[in-house]
């Protein structure tokens, strides 16, 4: 299991533990102050991207050394782990409030306005993160129409994942100070952040998932269609055994790529059941 398991789950998946996404933890100054900051300096976003690209120019020993000193930060502040969208069911089982809201990211990389991010909360109507966003930037909860309501039951937001994952979006939890749990995304590596600081720039910033992808080949049918849609690059295709292959030292256990699956030949395991990534977080 990752880190957080041990410490915010007692051994168990900590994104499914009820406690971390209790307003309690909205009680704390730092955390709103954290939040309020996030929300509204796009600005703050746009120079750390650039810094990012700066770095992947640097040589490799100053990306270790920054590398490290990023992800230790951003577990304390902001970090996130890959969920599979049996989870994402199982965590809007407990909560009492889903709302649709805009994502940050797409903001800096797009310029635009995309509703890929979920703000979670076990009070209604948003809870204290509701109220907060909505203080800074109205927008995030209601849309750029203030009279367009976002928020979603649990059908309509299972039924909106489903359509993430047909579009092969990677579904993610992320804290804002941990092991505060306010928010499920669904990213991909061109245009989330995270996504593109953790796989293209090595540096990471979301654990990967509890699992992992494995393929059962004498189901595959050879399609390819599950290459299209790995954010991770961990899946080929064997010319030879007219095959696809997982790289399970690459896989981050999405499960996206069931979503395009035919036949049924892939499945998740759990992580720590597999050898070879086992260890890898």
């Amino acid at each position: 299991m990752c880190e957080f398991c041990v410490k915010h789950g007692e051994g168990e998946k900590w994104y499914l533990q009820a406690r971390n996404y209790s307003d309690d933890l909205l009680s704390d100054i730092r955390r709103r102050r954290f939040i309020e900051e996030f929300v509204s300096d796009t600005d703050g976003l746009v120079r750390a991207n650039k810094r990012l690209e700066m770095l992947g120019k640097a040589p490799r020993l100053i990306r270790s050394v920054v590398g490290r000193i990023v992800t230790g930060r951003m577990k304390k502040n902001h970090f996130g782990q890959v969920v599979p969208i049996e989870d994402i069911e199982k965590i809007f089982g407990f909560v009492n409030s889903i709302v649709r809201i805009s994502c940050i990211c797409r903001r800096v990389t797009l310029g635009k306005e995309k509703r890929y991010c979920y703000a979670v909360s076990l009070g209604p109507n948003g809870g204290g993160l509701a109220e907060i966003m909505r203080g800074v930037d109205n927008s995030f909860i209601n849309g750029p129409d203030a009279a367009e309501n976002e928020l979603l039951t649990r059908d309509e937001a299972m039924a909106a994942f489903r359509e993430h994952e047909r579009e092969g979006l990677c579904h993610s939890v992320w804290t804002f100070q941990t092991p505060f749990i306010a928010a499920i995304c669904n990213c991909d590596r061109s245009d989330c952040l995270a996504m593109r600081t953790t796989v293209t720039h090595a540096l990471p910033v979301m654990f990967r998932a509890e699992y992992v992808a494995e393929i059962a080949p004498q189901a595959c049918s050879g399609c390819r269609s599950c290459l299209s849609v790995c954010q991770f690059g961990a899946i080929s295709y064997s010319a030879s055994n007219k095959k696809a292959v997982i790289d399970q030292r690459w896989c981050y256990g999405c499960g996206v790529c069931r979503s395009v699956c035919k036949t049924k030949a892939i499945r998740l395991e759990e992580r720590a059941r597999v050898p070879v990534a086992g260890k890898l977080w």
